[in-house]
């Protein structure tokens, strides 16, 4: 009683055990390498799958989602023989699994190892300066580089993002020190054109002063020139009428009037300058002032005679 009941534990325990092996659920995002008697034989992919117990065993279990591998810090010589630790990190997708499972022996380590190569190699072809600033060039080649190598892997390089890049630490000092130089250079170079700014400016404003001030001149001149003619033209008249003021009837005598009205106004205003401490007067003052009575009394009588109407016939 007791073997039977322990055979047919045993029978059941074979039973579950080959339902295991001959149902198989797959998870969403994984593909199943199956290998039936040690030879590849189909790729299971997510939901339910039958195989053969016994027969039938899953050798692989892949994931199809993007996979993230990290790329380790490495010291890199540039082309100019400097320094430079840099490290990344790459995307991969598995596109074939049969590939990646018998392609490889291991396509994780295989896509570091790749990935490390491909950087020191695409590095080493810059300079310093050059590699610094060309994140996107470096990422292009390396997506160029490893592509075709890990198609043979059935692998498919979604990105390679450079992480860091970082100089050695005398080559950040030398750096800093070239950095200081080249903006001082700079900040020269501005003030520098700062100043031949200002110096063509204020020539710019001088000639354009004199410019004008020429210009106001020679304005000036012309006025001066016309006024100087008019004046000419008014002496002239004044003159020709005193002239023939002199040349009628009492025009001497109203010419000596005006030269000893002056003459008695001029010494009035040298009497009252504030510069003169002793004035020297004329010896013929008084002859003078007698020429002015007599011709102002001549003046008054003929003043009186060109009043008088004329006599009736």
């Amino acid at each position: 009683m007791q073997v039977g009941l322990f055979a047919i534990v045993i029978l059941l325990i074979v039973v579950l055990v080959t339902l295991f092996k001959c149902v198989r659920i797959v998870p969403q995002g994984q593909q199943w390498i199956v290998e039936r008697l040690g030879k590849y034989h189909v790729t299971l992919s997510a939901g339910l799958n039958i195989l053969i117990p016994y027969l039938d065993n899953v050798a692989y279990k892949l994931s199809t989602k993007d996979q993230m591998f990290d790329i380790p810090t490495q010291e890199v010589i540039t082309r100019d023989n400097a320094v430079v630790s840099v490290n990344a990190i790459c995307f991969v997708k598995i596109a074939d699994p049969q590939k990646a499972a018998y392609g490889v022996e291991n396509f994780e380590i295989a896509t570091v190892n790749l990935g490390m190569t491909s950087l020191r190699a695409t590095i080493g072809k810059m300079d310093l300066d050059e590699s610094l600033s060309s994140r996107d060039v470096i990422k292009g080649e390396l997506l160029r580089m490893m592509a075709d190598q890990m198609t043979d892997w059935g692998l498919i390089v979604r990105s390679i993002e450079i992480q860091d890049i970082n100089p050695s630490a005398s080559m950040q000092v030398a750096m800093e020190q070239q950095a200081a130089a080249e903006r001082e250079r700079k900040a020269i170079e501005t003030r520098a054109a700062g100043k031949k700014r200002a110096a063509i400016l204020e020539a710019e404003g001088v000639k354009q002063s004199t410019i004008l001030k020429a210009e106001a001149d020679q304005e000036a001149a012309v006025r001066q020139a016309a006024a100087a003619v008019s004046l000419a033209e008014g002496t002239k008249h004044a003159n020709q009428l005193l002239a023939d003021s002199v040349s009628m009837s009492g025009g001497q005598e109203a010419l000596n009037y005006q030269l000893a009205t002056r003459y008695v106004d001029t010494l009035a205003a040298l009497s009252t300058s504030n510069n003169s401490k002793v004035i020297a007067m004329p010896a013929d003052l008084a002859k003078s002032i007698g020429g002015l009575v007599n011709a102002g009394v001549a003046l008054g009588a003929g003043s009186d005679i060109a009043a008088q109407p004329p006599a009736q016939k």
